[in-house]
């Protein structure tokens, strides 16, 4: 097949389903992981004309096997933060410049052209690890920005606090992206009141402080940090696209992104719209798998959006997972 990224980057709703079924036919035929499941599930995939009827990859395969469209040499190899108790999820990439213009081409639909914004990362967790595909994605956000105060911040909160008070009285638009517990530190510590600045939240606690929901967790920030609502955004190491939450949870994905429900007593079961367990069509993932059965519980609404409600009972507490209503 030939390179599809332009087709990918351009695909509208009108289209979106005729290029998910060719994806779909290309990945059977050329990832013998996907091709061996799909076999199993005894499907006629010459009858499959909806992509509903698409097979969705429990995104457990990443755990133990090589998801890998076409034989390659990864250029990256993404892996999941888990915990000592769990296996990683690793996702081997073809093309880095790919998810490159996958996160860019998906913030600047939400967000405007990087370089109006000043990005700050509070990530700590993840810049204590490698191969996390989190942190190359702001790390090139911040590049991007051109700006000399964007960057990222490990535990200094007070040096945080001194910039982005002086990033306030010149009225410079500024990102700060955390993981939410980072976030809690600081706002905990170092109350003000943020005009020019969008607060966003990429989930996770890790334990590092009492599990709270995103609804308790958000309130806290917006008393604490004078903004009217805390953005969120919604990925996974798995995935090569995000989701964005403007407001109370409800995320709206990228145009060649969609997400699906399943049900829980029949996971051949898909619809586009309800409530279940999510299913992701992520047609970056055109060398991995575009079509991953995630263990994320929510609700997709008639519109597309989609939130994010809980997790399925025994499946592993991710690092980047989303905080539970």
């Amino acid at each position: 097949m030939h390179d599809l990224s332009e087709e990918i980057f351009s695909v509208t709703e009108k289209n979106f389903d005729e290029l998910a079924l060719r994806i779909f036919r290309f990945q059977y035929q050329n990832n013998q992981l996907y091709k061996y499941f799909v076999d199993e599930l005894k499907m006629d995939i010459g009858k499959i004309s909806t992509i509903t009827g698409i097979p969705f990859m429990p995104i457990a395969f990443f755990k133990n096997h090589r998801v890998k469209t076409t034989a390659f040499d990864p250029e990256l190899v993404f892996e999941s933060s888990g915990t000592t108790k769990t296996v990683s999820s690793k996702h081997f990439i073809k093309n880095s410049a790919l998810y490159k213009q996958s996160f860019i081409k998906g913030f600047e639909k939400f967000y405007g052209p990087v370089s109006n914004w000043c990005i700050i990362g509070l990530l700590p967790s993840y810049l204590e690890r490698q191969h996390s595909s989190l942190v190359m994605m702001v790390s090139e956000l911040i590049r991007l920005t051109g700006n000399q105060r964007s960057g990222f911040y490990l535990y200094d909160h007070e040096k945080l606090s001194h910039v982005l008070r002086r990033l306030e009285e010149q009225g410079q638009p500024v990102l700060l992206i955390g993981v939410t517990f980072a976030l809690l530190d600081f706002a905990e510590r170092y109350p003000m009141q943020l005009l020019h600045t969008i607060v966003m939240e990429t989930g996770g606690m890790k334990g590092r402080r009492e599990e709270i929901t995103r609804v308790e967790a958000h309130a806290y920030l917006k008393m604490r940090l004078g903004v009217a609502a805390v953005h969120s955004e919604y990925g996974m190491t798995e995935l090569l696209s995000q989701a964005y939450a403007k407001a109370e949870g409800l995320f709206e994905s990228v145009p060649w992104m969609k997400v699906l429900i399943r049900n829980e007593d029949d996971p051949l079961f898909v619809e586009g719209k309800g409530a279940g367990i999510l299913n992701v069509i992520d047609l970056a993932n055109i060398y991995s798998c575009s079509f991953i059965a995630t263990d994320d519980v929510g609700v997709v609404h008639n519109n597309g959006h989609f939130e994010v409600t809980g997790r399925v009972d025994n499946s592993d507490i991710r690092g980047c997972s989303l905080l539970v209503r």
